[in-house]
């Protein structure tokens, strides 16, 4: 029986304009945050596009179409690359890449053999409520970041555009109906863009002087300089798997609150976990960063309530087809910063508020004090971004959270002792 709330349901194909509409909302969306990593780390940008759009085509393949995950670069191992590529360079980072790749595919094989009865355990929803919660919030002070500060500077300029890009669409969902009630992320982005451009804060005569096509120069493993095994690289990547599996869990659970089904037993999660694990070894061998699910994306289904499969297949083949298209990635990459930030207090807010929902869904009494001791210390270290650091290791944030969450539900008591 369809739920009334959804306007596209996972495997329903929308018609054709509407379709571009829709997947274009949603490669702009994850844009921004796909060629921030490269840029930062000193990879290909190009490259960085199309391993996010091979790695969700080969995520969606591997989970049999069910999942509407978006695939984009990993900001988690954003550290180990700078230091990798002062050391090993490119061909270091490529054998971290697929190292972490490898160990989702393992630890995939691991939940295949052992079964995910388990899960349930684990992630009752006074645990997966609050993580829920802390994926959203956690992400708060890069969207204001994004919204006020231009060159480390508060902008006021930055700001107003900011506040004006949330405001249109906090507009367009209330008001537009029928197609363009689809797309209010999109028509939000370019109002916000033609705001700014009006303002002087995108530089035109690069878009202009940009060639229209061109191929990216894509670092395939072992041709630039031979292959050489670099074991530091393997060491200093691998483990940092582990942190962003934990994330991929939670956006498994927003997911599945979103669309009224559990991805854990259904395609499973030893599917969902190759299917991470294959995008990142794709893009290792192409010379992109890890990649992983995407919360903008997670955000505008939950905004827009269209979670087709198609949608997604769609935004990973304008990714692809972007990556030689110079002049129109030029035109994105000039994404001013407070666009990015106004969408991002919507969609970051939308999926802080599911895990809200979780619980009042759940009836989840805050007034026992096992409930309360648990979410109190998630939400604080997850949003608070606390770390545990060992050596070069660093567990941080949400995947800490995660794991406190868990033990402590695993290890407390359901009455405390003076109730």
């Amino acid at each position: 029986m369809k739920n009334e709330e959804i306007k596209l349901d996972i495997h329903d194909k929308p018609s054709g304009l509407s379709w571009i509409g829709l997947s274009l909302q949603h490669m702009f969306s994850m844009f921004g945050s796909t060629v921030i990593v490269p840029l930062l780390v000193g990879l290909s940008p190009s490259i960085a596009l199309f391993a996010s759009g091979i790695g969700t085509l080969l995520h969606i393949l591997i989970t049999k179409g069910k999942i509407p995950a978006y695939m984009g670069s990993s900001f988690a191992f954003i550290t180990p690359m700078l230091a990798l590529m002062k050391t090993t360079g490119i061909g270091g980072v490529q054998q971290g890449v697929i190292a972490v790749g490898l160990v989702y595919l393992v630890v995939a094989a691991l939940v295949w053999m052992l079964g995910t009865d388990w899960i349930d355990r684990l992630l009752p929803p006074i645990v997966v409520g609050p993580i829920v919660v802390v994926i959203g919030l956690s992400l708060a002070s890069a969207a204001a970041q994004d919204a006020m500060m231009k060159n480390n500077h508060y902008d006021l300029t930055y700001f107003l555009i900011a506040l004006a890009t949330l405001f249109l669409a906090i507009f367009f969902n209330m008001k537009l109906k029928g197609f363009l009630g689809m797309i209010p992320i999109l028509l939000a982005i370019v109002c916000g863009y033609l705001i700014s451009m009006a303002c002087g804060l995108v530089d035109l005569h690069a878009i202009a002087s940009a060639p229209w096509f061109k191929i990216p120069h894509f670092e395939l493993l072992g041709t630039e300089k031979g292959f050489h095994l670099e074991w530091n690289a393997i060491l200093v990547m691998a483990p940092i798997a582990f942190v962003t599996m934990t994330e991929h869990m939670g956006h498994l659970m927003v997911l599945g609150e979103l669309t009224h089904r559990n991805f854990f037993k259904d395609p499973g999660l030893n599917r969902t976990l190759a299917g991470d694990g294959a995008a990142s070894l794709a893009a290792g061998l192409l010379g992109g960063p890890a990649v992983t699910s995407y919360g903008e994306n997670i955000g505008v289904m939950a905004i827009t309530k269209v979670y087709s499969v198609y949608v997604i297949v769609g935004a990973a083949l304008f990714a692809m087809a972007f990556a030689f298209v110079n002049k129109l990635n030029v035109l994105i990459m000039q994404m001013p910063l407070p666009v990015i930030g106004g969408i991002s207090f919507l969609l970051f807010g939308t999926i802080a508020s599911s895990g809200i929902k979780v619980m009042v869904d759940d009836h989840l009494d805050l007034n026992n004090k096992r409930n309360l001791m648990i979410a109190s210390v998630v939400l604080v270290i997850g949003v608070g971004n606390a770390y545990l650091q060992i050596g070069s290791f660093q567990f941080t944030g949400v995947a800490l959270a995660t794991v406190i969450g868990i033990g402590l539900n695993l290890i407390l008591p359901q009455q405390p002792a003076n109730e």
